[in-house]
């Protein structure tokens, strides 16, 4: 077991943590996405969606503690692995330069995480852990998406969110080993398609909701 240990939390191992909770938290993101889309039909549609969410109970639970088991691991290792490199290169270079395909998404990548950890817990509160018995969930998003704050600050966690994904998803291919010439364009382009998905399709929702 010690083994095991010393093994994922070794710079190989928490990078392949990191690239793989990625990659499951990209599928969990289009998923709810997909679920989401629902509110455009009605309020009727998205309360019958979100029933048929509650009515599988105990597996409704399970896969609620495996994402937050993923979050544990994505917040810990990606924070350490922060740590680590902060403490290799303590002093900021003089000049920077934007080598080695260097973009925005990730020169932002540890920022851009802990903004989303802050948006997320804000987000469950405001609409998991609520009280539901007088009221559904149609009405529950429709009220935080009439105040025009809120709606600014959604958009701007899901502009913060198109950025992680965008560099967060080639990267984790890249981390178990397709940084191929033959593959990685396709999946670079790929990744560029996933976070304006995100972008947009979250960042579209409360833009409707206020303006209907």
């Amino acid at each position: 077991m010690n083994w095991l240990i010393q093994t994922l939390w070794s710079s190989v191992g928490r990078k392949l943590l990191m690239a793989v909770t990625g990659l499951c938290f990209c599928i969990f993101l289009m998923g709810h996405l997909l679920g989401n889309l629902t509110i455009y039909a009605g309020n009727e549609a998205f309360n019958a969606y979100a029933q048929r969410l509650h009515a599988l109970g105990p597996l409704l639970t399970l896969a609620e503690l495996g994402l937050l088991l993923f979050a544990i691991i994505h917040v810990a290792t990606g924070l350490s692995l922060f740590y680590q490199n902060f403490k290799a290169r303590p002093t900021r270079y003089k000049i920077q330069k934007r080598g080695g395909g260097r973009t925005i998404g990730s020169a932002t990548m540890p920022y851009t995480g802990i903004l989303l950890l802050g948006f997320i817990v804000l987000h469950l509160l405001n609409f998991h852990f609520v009280d539901k018995s007088q009221t559904t969930i149609a009405h529950i998003v429709t009220s935080a998406f009439s105040n025009p704050l809120y709606v600014i600050g959604y958009v701007a966690a899901m502009i913060v969110a198109a950025l992680h994904v965008r560099h967060g998803f080639w990267s984790a291919f890249q981390t178990l080993g397709a940084n191929h010439p033959k593959y990685m364009p396709a999946i670079m382009g790929l990744s560029i398609v996933l976070g304006l998905i995100v972008g947009f399709g979250f960042g579209l929702l409360p833009l409707y909701i206020a303006l209907v």
